[in-house]
């Protein structure tokens, strides 16, 4: 960072009081990508970063924080506090010296009106932290929502669900995600795009047909090419859904849709691979509606890009079969932790029967817009069984005329850096579930 810059960023004290503060909503029940949109630009990466690294490690900070004070704090003094010991304890080397950290968090307090009267208390958690930290941790051992930064429930349903991978599910889950874009192969190939990259300093490797993986997240507006449609951010494990559907669909001009299509890029990337698809894109808010037309307006791509119900037809279905349809149901977003790390604590064990529930009705909603012979990809982005395999069994047992078409099953994510594209539990990518239904034709 040039010097004139690094002296007028923002003071780390500026920086944990944000952070805490988004904490705190997180644990209100807000997202933290809609409260990130609040923050005041000069604050929003370092906040983002420092939130990130406070959620993974969450739920250490609060087994910390009770053995530190028994006594709940109030939730804004709470969320400081656990935001501090977030940053105090991991085994990699720290953000910020110890005692750096330390003395910016009290700042925050005394600089916070509501929390001035507890610095001292900050303070005082805080060294004793340092003094005591291996005795403190091995007190907490013991406790599995602080040995692996998620909810109880959450830890136990992936052991039911995955016996064999559920450690190696959590384990990634504390990794920072790399960035993986999607190469417009209309446009360029892998390999030029790669080139690209090279020439301007940015490592990237090769994940296929059409990814490209970074192993640090950019913004976007440093990839040359990006503004004029040369690449779109999407996941491996994302980028498999479109040529998975289209695989299986013959003819220049299939009639597709996308059911719940927002942000816009498994939309864009069926018309990149079949520029004659007739494409209808489905979203039901309209905030995020209009970022599939942005998106699809930056690729050069159109689509017939709607606001709507998928799972209420009769709204928005002009009554002509769809010779494919692509179904990203809502799901609770247990497959991309690593990029989201808010939702493990946003979400609740009840709300996984809720989803199943939504993408039964939207399974039995969109398969009869389905032509006899056609295919429907239900795809989640999550890693519980219940959203997954048991939504495609239980459709299946009660619909004759659905067959089951090869397709990967749950992608789970691994342990290590990817180095190449495969279909197996060890896709060390986004957690996702796919599964291809064909109607039997008559």
């Amino acid at each position: 960072m040039p010097a004139d810059t690094a002296a007028h960023a923002p003071p780390l004290w500026r920086h944990l009081q944000q952070t805490a503060r988004l904490v705190q909503g997180v644990a209100e029940g807000r997202s933290l990508t809609a409260q990130l949109e609040a923050v005041d630009p000069a604050l929003r990466a370092g906040a983002q970063a420092l939130s990130f690294h406070a959620l993974r490690w969450l739920g250490l900070a609060r087994a910390l924080r009770r053995q530190l004070a028994p006594r709940a704090p109030a939730p804004a003094l709470d969320a400081l506090l656990c935001t501090a010991l977030s940053l105090l304890v991991p085994d990699e080397p720290l953000p910020y010296p110890p005692f750096t950290l330390v003395d910016q968090a009290v700042e925050a307090a005394k600089r916070d009106r509501a929390l001035r009267a507890q610095a001292a208390f900050v303070n005082g958690c805080l060294r004793r932290f340092l003094r005591e930290r291996a005795a403190l941790l091995q007190a907490v051992q013991d406790d599995p929502v602080a040995r692996w930064n998620h909810p109880r429930w959450w830890i136990e349903r992936l052991e039911r669900d995955h016996p064999q991978d559920w450690r190696a599910i959590l384990t990634s889950a504390q990794r920072p995600a790399p960035m993986v874009l999607r190469v417009n192969l209309a446009r360029n190939t892998v390999p030029e795009f790669c080139q690209r990259l090279d020439q301007a300093g940015i490592e990237a490797r090769a994940l296929g047909a059409a990814a490209v993986w970074l192993p640090k997240p950019l913004p976007v507006s440093a990839i040359s090419g990006f503004a004029e449609g040369g690449a779109s951010v999407q996941s491996a494990a994302a980028q498999r859904a479109a040529p998975l559907l289209l695989s299986f669909i013959e003819g220049v001009a299939p009639r597709v849709l996308d059911a719940c299509a927002a942000p816009g890029g498994k939309t864009a990337h069926l018309l990149e691979l079949r520029p004659g698809a007739r494409v209808t894109a489905l979203e039901i808010d309209a905030g995020r509606s209009r970022r599939i037309a942005d998106n699809l307006a930056r690729l050069g791509l159109r689509a017939d890009v709607r606001v709507a119900d998928a799972a209420a037809p009769a709204a928005w279905w002009d009554g002509q079969p769809f010779d494919a349809i692509l179904l990203d149901a809502p799901c609770s977003a247990s497959g991309i932790v690593r990029r989201h790390p808010d939702v493990r604590w946003l979400r609740r064990d009840s709300d996984i029967a809720q989803l199943a529930a939504q993408q039964d009705r939207l399974l039995g909603a969109l398969w009869p817009l389905l032509r006899p012979g056609g295919v429907l990809l239900y795809c989640t982005c999550s890693v519980f069984r219940q959203e997954g395999v048991e939504r495609v069994q239980a459709f299946v047992a009660h619909n004759t005329e659905a067959v089951i078409l090869p397709a990967p099953g749950h992608l789970l994510p691994g342990t290590g850096e990817p180095l190449a594209m495969v279909g197996d539990n060890q896709a060390r990518d986004d957690g996702f579930y796919y599964a291809l239904l064909a109607r039997r034709a008559v």
